[in-house]
């Protein structure tokens, strides 16, 4: 059975449990297998080399994550090619894909964790009561090592962009 972590997270301002570990900065990256299209799965080895910004958002038809992934998106841009930001969520792919295309994402790679709830559980930001992801954000750099994490207390809020973005700079 998978490790429940209580009193660490709010949505709107009530509990939520969150399911798997607490990720810690200079853990290994824990693998995971996610959707990158209806057929196609991919995991962390798909992106091995790369530094890696992981934004995770409970669902991008809501405000707060609307923004995040545009936020990151605009980021993305100036980070270069050695760096990959994977927006991870539990919509579906074709949501993903219809979403991207309305709002011009062109260089977050949406991946989609609905089938088997992997990455969340991996990273323990899966929602117990609503088997949605908790936003946090982490950065892995090139050897699979993570080197940023945020952890939200609270849904509702923005993650600190500043700071996830600088802590990719550092590494490349």
């Amino acid at each position: 059975m998978a490790q429940e972590r209580t009193g660490v997270a709010t949505f709107k301002s009530n509990p939520i449990t969150l399911v798997g570990p607490e990720i810690k900065v200079g853990d290994k990256a824990p693998d995971f297998k996610v959707n990158k299209n209806l057929m196609e799965q991919v995991s962390l080895a798909d992106y091995a080399g790369k530094v890696k910004l992981i934004s995770v958002v409970p669902s991008l038809d809501t405000g707060v994550c609307d923004a995040q992934t545009r936020r990151f998106n605009e980021e993305a841009a100036k980070l270069g090619d050695n760096v990959v930001v994977l927006t991870v969520s539990v919509d579906l792919p074709f949501a993903q894909s219809r979403w991207c295309g309305a709002a011009g994402i062109d260089k977050v790679v949406t991946l989609s964790d609905y089938k088997s709830k992997s990455f969340g559980e991996a990273y323990g930001v899966l929602i117990k009561e609503i088997q949605l992801l908790m936003r946090s954000i982490f950065v892995i750099d090139a050897n699979d090592t993570v080197q940023y994490v945020e952890y939200l207390g609270e849904m509702t809020e923005h993650p600190n962009y500043e700071a996830a973005v600088e802590a990719v700079k550092k590494l490349v």
